[in-house]
C-alpha cells in the first residue's frame, strides 16, 4: 500500500489539496522525522501483527480474545512485543527506502506523463502505480529478512527448553548458518505476489471509496483550502480503512501461506527442512479446509485498517513538517 494520499482529480466540483513533491522536501528532516513517526506507529500496531502471525501458524482455530488472554496471562504485556526490537531495526531502513523510492518515482513519472500529454487524473494514476511498485520492491529487499526473523521470535514458545532463539541477532545468525542467505529470504517470491495484488486491490478500493465519500460531502471549489485540509484527512482515513478491509479479505490466504513458509519447517530423519508452497497449502487444507486460509483475518483486517489510516495521515503530516520554506524553494 502506498503511504501518501490519493490525489485523483475527482471532478470539477471536487477540490483536493495540492501535494508536496520530492523537490519541495528537506530530505534530512524528512527521513529523521519519518523514522521517529513511523516507529511510533509500528509500536502501536505491533500487537495486532503478533496475534495475526500466531493465528496463521496455529494448527487449530483460536479466537483473538482467547489468544490475547492467554498471552497476557502466560507472558504478560511483553508477550505482545516479541520480536519488536528486530522489527523496529528493520522498519527504519525499510521505510527510508520505501519513502525515497515512492517520492522520487512519483515525481519523475508524474512529470513525464504530463509532458506526454496525459490528463492530470491519468498521470497521477500511472505515477502512483509506478511509485507503489518501485517502493514495494525496494522495501522488500530489507523487510523480508526482518520479517523472517521477527515472525520466528513471535511464535516461539515463551518457556521453550532449550530456547531456540535468544534474540533477534541470535535468530539471524542461526538462520544464516543453517540455511544460508536464502533462509533469510524464504518466502520472498510469495511476499511480492502477496503485496502486488494487495496494493492493486487497495488502491482500486481506495479510489472508489474516495469518490463516494467526496461525492456525498459535495465538496466544491468554493470551500477554502484551509477548511478543506481537515476534511481531506478525515476522508483519507475513512477511505483507507474501507479499502484495507476489502484488500485483507482478498489477500489474506496468500499472506497466511507466506507466513507459514517463513516460519514453519518439516523434519526428515531428524533434520529440519523448509516446506514447499505445495506442502504448505496441502497441510492447511488438511487441518481445517479452506477456513485455514483465513486464520488471522480479524487481526490482519484491524492492523491493515489502522495502519493505512495512520500511515496516510502520518505521512501527509511528515511531508508538511519536512516541506522547505518558500525562500528555499525559490532560491
Amino acid at each position: 500500500m502506498k503511504l501518501s494520499a490519493s490525489e485523483d482529480d475527482l471532478g470539477s466540483d471536487i477540490h483536493v489539496p495540492a501535494d508536496i513533491d520530492w523537490h519541495m522536501l528537506d530530505k534530512s528532516k524528512f527521513f529523521f522525522l519519518g523514522a521517529a513517526l513511523f516507529s511510533g506507529v509500528s509500536a502501536g500496531l505491533y500487537p495486532a501483527m503478533l496475534l495475526k502471525t500466531r493465528q496463521q501458524v496455529s494448527s487449530t482455530q483460536i479466537s483473538c480474545f482467547k489468544m490475547s488472554f492467554s498471552i497476557m496471562r502466560c507472558e504478560g504485556l511483553r508477550g505482545f512485543y516479541r520480536g519488536f526490537g528486530t522489527t523496529l531495526m528493520g522498519t527504519i531502513p525499510a521505510r527510508a527506502l520505501y519513502m525515497g523510492a515512492l517520492e522520487v518515482t512519483k515525481t519523475s513519472v508524474g512529470s513525464s506523463t504530463v509532458r506526454l500529454g496525459f490528463s492530470d487524473t491519468t498521470a497521477t494514476a500511472i505515477a502512483s502505480a509506478a511509485a507503489g511498485l518501485s517502493s514495494a520492491m525496494a522495501a522488500q529487499l530489507v523487510w523480508t529478512p526482518i520479517d523472517v526473523v521477527s515472525q520466528r521470535l513471535m511464535v516461539q514458545a515463551p518457556n521453550a527448553s532449550p530456547c531456540r532463539y535468544k534474540n533477534g541477532l541470535d535468530a539471524f545468525r542461526k538462520i544464516l548458518f543453517a540455511d544460508g542467505l536464502k533462509g533469510l529470504y524464504r518466502g520472498f517470491g510469495i511476499s511480492m505476489l502477496t503485496y502486488a495484488p494487495s496494493n492493486a486491490v487497495w488502491w482500486a478500493s481506495y479510489s472508489v471509496a474516495n469518490k463516494l465519500i467526496y461525492g456525498g460531502l459535495g465538496w466544491s471549489d468554493n470551500i477554502r483550502r484551509s477548511e478543506s485540509k481537515a476534511t481531506a484527512v478525515a476522508v483519507q482515513g475513512l477511505s483507507a480503512a474501507m479499502a484495507s478491509g476489502v484488500s485483507a479479505l482478498i489477500t489474506t490466504p496468500l499472506d497466511t501461506i507466506k507466513t507459514r513458509l517463513q516460519v514453519l519447517d518439516k523434519e526428515e530423519n531428524g533434520v529440519r527442512k523448509p516446506l514447499t508452497m505445495l506442502q504448505t497449502v496441502r497441510n492447511m487444507v488438511k487441518e481445517s479446509g479452506l477456513v485455514a486460509c483465513y486464520r488471522g483475518l480479524g487481526p490482519r483486517w484491524a492492523s491493515m485498517s489502522l495502519s493505512a489510516t495512520t500511515m496516510i495521515t502520518t505521512y501527509e503530516l511528515l511531508k508538511r513538517l519536512s516541506a522547505k520554506n518558500q525562500e528555499s524553494l525559490t532560491s
